[in-house]
């Protein structure tokens, strides 16, 4: 399936990074979070990849122009360094189309933006270019293709510290707790959809706004609740995180160096 991903995002929580690069290209390693998702999928063979660009799309479009294999893969270099013998690749089999969605588009207006270039493609997948899981994304994929619907994205429990709150109308608390213990869940992303998706998108619409109320009341939108590992890359202390399990060689999201999240 090919895979949209939307990468416009101006990423004002990280400033350490976001006035130089796009927040899709902060590193977590040697490579931007965008590999990370990006080999995530490739993975799994979703290796057709669609960018929503938007904000220094230059600075995308340059990285993959310039992309160098040597740096997160082993090589050898003989005969004094006249060529080098690469002795593992990461994106030579990839297809990736770059397609500059607008700097203020939001994520329905993206999508809209590159329906030509999903042309009879029945289902495909979407993410955010800022979020890991060690999804088991076939699992996923049969759980949407044994509904029938038109939607699917997964739903997490909530990843920070938030309290909840219940209270009477006149502001006197009634309750108070740890969000991360109650039913409630959150987006998560790592969207499936079916072409006709783009029938509930209106012009200027967010993606999970209008849209997806219209598939809620035709019962068309699904959700695929995991428990697994899942972070989104929001603030510069989700980035040290981030930075540290890949450090520590503990990086769950990275699926393609672990038996983990083989299909």
């Amino acid at each position: 399936m090919k895979v949209v991903l939307f990468c416009g995002g101006l990423g004002m929580r990280i400033r350490e990074f976001s006035e130089n690069i796009p927040k899709p290209m902060v590193p977590i390693g040697y490579r931007p979070i965008l590999w990370h998702v990006m080999k995530y999928y490739a993975h799994f063979g979703h290796k057709d990849f669609i960018l929503c660009l938007g904000y220094r799309s230059d600075v995308v479009k340059q990285y993959f122009l310039d992309y160098n294999e040597c740096l997160s893969n082993d090589f050898v270099l003989p005969g004094g360094g006249n060529a080098v013998e690469l002795l593992g690749v990461d994106i030579r089999d990839w297809r990736v189309t770059f397609v500059d969605t607008g700097v203020n588009a939001n994520l329905g207006q993206r999508l809209r933006a590159v329906a030509g270039h999903l042309e009879g493609e029945e289902t495909f997948l979407a993410n955010y270019a800022d979020g890991l899981s060690d999804l088991p994304l076939p699992a996923q994929i049969e759980h949407f293709e044994r509904s029938g619907k038109i939607a699917s994205f997964v739903s997490i429990r909530p990843t920070v510290s938030y309290h909840y709150v219940s209270h009477e109308p006149g502001g006197d608390v009634t309750g108070i707790g740890d969000a991360s213990m109650t039913h409630i869940r959150i987006n998560g992303g790592f969207f499936i959809f079916r072409r006709r998706i783009f029938d509930y998108i209106k012009d200027g619409e967010e993606l999970v706004v209008e849209p997806f109320q219209r598939l809620i009341a035709e019962r068309q939108l699904l959700t695929y609740p995991y428990d697994g590992f899942w972070m989104s890359m929001d603030t510069f202390k989700d980035r040290q995180k981030l930075e540290e399990l890949q450090a520590a060689g503990r990086a769950p999201w990275q699926v393609w160096a672990t038996s983990k999240g083989t299909p």
